[in-house]
């Protein structure tokens, strides 16, 4: 009778420990996953011909490293004509801030206006000598006449003479001026437009890594943004890893996990940055107490020390820290 009852009591501790792990009372020691990075793809900001290369696959580059160099004799030869304009734009405005006329040209004004002065004193002379002799009956109306028109002639050529010069030495109108300078400083932003783009097709590191690929060479053409270097910088290699909803409720940001794989050193850690919103499993019927087992949740934690040395793909075991530990 015992006997039985001792078999009897064995059967339904079986059947017991079969129940709980099919409600989910069997939870894995350590989650299955591999190494992942988030990978800066590095391409031209503008289409271009590639010139140069400097790196290779595997290289490890520090940030603000040359990578490639994308073709700029098209846009040397623009910079090279703005300058001209803008040679040229500076002349013109110089031109119309100083006087209308060179001194030279001046000086032939200044002997003009001499030239009119005797005209004028002689005329003045003339004009006085014929009006004492009609006076006195000794000349004609007429001959009067005309020295006087001659006077006031000479009059006008000497005013005529004096105002050249004092045009002569006035500088633009300033709405010319104006529009000239506004030309100057489009120019020059031309120029400087044009210099960002040239130093911009020098691509350099935008954080130290390794270059992971290269998928253009020298002499190909590249599209604006195309990738042409995969950089890894090393914070961001990461452990990705799956949950089951089981365990799901012991994995919380910021967590810190431990990191095994074939041939790594011990003690890799990593710290849980994400946890997935969803699941990435759905079976095709309605939801049981088996099929519940099968939804997992995606987690990535970003690894630190050791572990990001580890290749990309690498499999790997991540197992939790308990909380005394943490």
């Amino acid at each position: 009778m015992k006997r039985i009852l001792l078999v009897l009591a064995l059967f339904a501790a079986a059947a017991a420990l079969v129940l709980w792990l099919r409600a989910g009372g069997r939870q894995p020691s350590a989650f299955l996953g591999y190494v992942e990075g988030d990978v800066l793809y590095i391409g031209p900001v503008e289409g271009e011909r590639i010139a140069s290369l400097f790196v290779e696959t595997g290289q490890h580059v520090e940030m603000g490293a040359p990578l490639f160099r994308m073709d700029t004799s098209l846009l040397r030869r623009q910079r090279a004509e703005a300058a001209a304009r803008i040679g040229q734009m500076e002349a013109q405005l110089a031109n119309l801030q100083a006087a209308l006329n060179r001194p030279q040209q001046i000086a032939v004004l200044e002997a003009a206006v001499a030239r009119a002065q005797s005209a004028l004193d002689l005329s003045r002379s003339d004009y006085q000598r014929q009006k004492a002799l009609y006076e006195h009956g000794h000349t004609p109306k007429a001959t009067l006449d005309r020295a006087e028109m001659a006077l006031k002639r000479d009059e006008a050529s000497l005013a005529e003479a004096k105002r050249q010069i004092e045009a002569a030495r006035l500088t633009g109108r300033s709405q010319e001026i104006e529009a000239a300078e506004a030309a100057l400083r489009q120019a020059r932003a031309a120029r400087d437009q044009l210099d960002l783009r040239i130093n911009r097709q020098d691509v350099k590191a935008p954080a130290a890594g390794v270059v992971q690929d290269i998928f253009f060479r020298e002499g190909e053409t590249v599209n604006a943004g195309q990738a042409v270097i995969a950089l890894l910088p090393p914070g961001n290699r990461k452990a990705r890893f799956y949950v089951p909803q089981a365990r799901l409720d012991a994995v919380r940001l910021g967590d810190f996990v431990q990191v095994r794989c074939d041939g790594c050193p011990a003690g890799i850690l990593g710290r849980v940055f994400y946890v997935s919103g969803r699941e990435e499993y759905t079976p095709p019927v309605i939801f049981s107490d088996e099929e519940r087992q099968k939804l997992v949740f995606k987690v990535e934690a970003r690894l630190e020390g050791a572990g990001r040395e580890l290749p990309l793909g690498l499999p790997i075991s991540v197992r939790l820290i308990e909380k005394a530990a943490k």
